[in-house]
């Protein structure tokens, strides 16, 4: 019977919590009972591991020197070696993620999840001045960990940004005493309530992810925006998309995010010009969205000026 090795994903730079949080993992919450775990450790913090501690939880520390020595061949070696029954890898936050993620497992491992440690005091810092490097730690984290948080904290901000680079992560903020909380979603900078809602340029990100997130509490809603007429290919002519380039993480990562629109006279938009559009949610099937989602059926179309800026950010 082949034996199943469970991968335990660590990111954030140094000093966001990595090393607390396995710690609490293995050592005080016991859940390396069952057998021995490895904790690859590609860098050292300003925290360190009581060898004595770790020992008593089963747990072997090997340190990876460099990102050259965490290879398929060097991870093969240390399964054949030790026979774990789950490894914990506390990734090095100037590594590539590409270097674990491109990386082949051994066979019988598996990872399982991925978690993502910030430090809430230094993350707007980071990300002006390594923008692209911070954002790449999300983008496959099951679970985002937000630590040293207080009432001053842009908890809002902090959500759009990393729902933005990844949907599905689910976000938790961890007070400065200890206190932890879920992400519950974050207040809207607009009026649901209003018979139209004016969403602004800097409010597109914001309606767009809630929009994808939440479909059914727009469902009858009137909204009214500015936007990029696309027509993509192979689609109905009474059919189009009212979007804009959005800016994720850096200027190498605009995408358009748009929603499925339709009106009868949709064939006569031109492709790529700028509208001021007033249309009704509803929610239904669309091949777009591979299921059901947000479908805008326009009601006013007007032709409108292009913006100074016609970029949109999520915070």
């Amino acid at each position: 019977m082949k034996r199943e090795v469970y991968v335990y994903l660590f990111t954030g730079f140094m000093d966001s919590g990595k090393t607390s949080l396995i710690r609490q993992t293995l050592v005080e919450n016991d859940f390396s009972e069952g057998g021995l775990t490895l904790l690859l450790l590609c860098e050292d913090g300003e925290e360190e591991y009581d060898q004595e501690k770790l020992a008593e939880a089963n747990v072997k520390l090997i340190p990876m020197e460099s990102a050259e020595s965490f290879t398929t061949e060097h991870l093969l070696d240390l399964d054949i070696e030790y026979k774990p029954t789950q490894i914990f890898i506390e990734y090095n936050g100037t590594w590539e993620s590409s270097l674990f993620f491109d990386l082949e497992l051994p066979p019988n491992w598996e990872l399982v999840q991925s978690l993502a440690t910030v430090d809430a005091e230094s993350f707007e810092l980071y990300l002006s001045n390594m923008r692209t490097m911070m954002m790449e730690q999300f983008f496959a984290a099951d679970v985002v960990i937000f630590n040293r948080c207080d009432e001053d904290t842009p908890r809002d901000k902090f959500r759009r940004l990393i729902k933005a680079k990844n949907r599905r992560a689910q976000i938790v903020y961890e007070n400065k005493d200890g206190m932890v909380s879920a992400d519950t979603g974050g207040e809207l900078p607009y009026d649901l309530e209003q018979d139209v809602i004016d969403i602004t340029d800097m409010d597109y990100g914001v309606w767009y992810l809630d929009a994808l997130e939440e479909p059914k509490k727009y469902q009858g809603k009137k909204v009214r925006f500015l936007a990029l007429v696309y027509h993509p290919k192979k689609q109905n002519k009474n059919t189009f998309i009212p979007g804009r380039f959005v800016m994720t993480c850096c200027a190498d990562d605009i995408t358009f995010l748009g929603f499925v629109c339709k009106n009868e006279k949709a064939f006569e938009l031109t492709h790529q010009s700028w509208i001021m559009i007033t249309a009704e949610i509803r929610v239904e099937f669309a091949k777009a969205y591979r299921g059901k989602g947000p479908v805008l059926y326009a009601l006013s179309v007007t032709a409108a000026e292009k913006p100074a800026e016609d970029v949109v950010y999520f915070g």
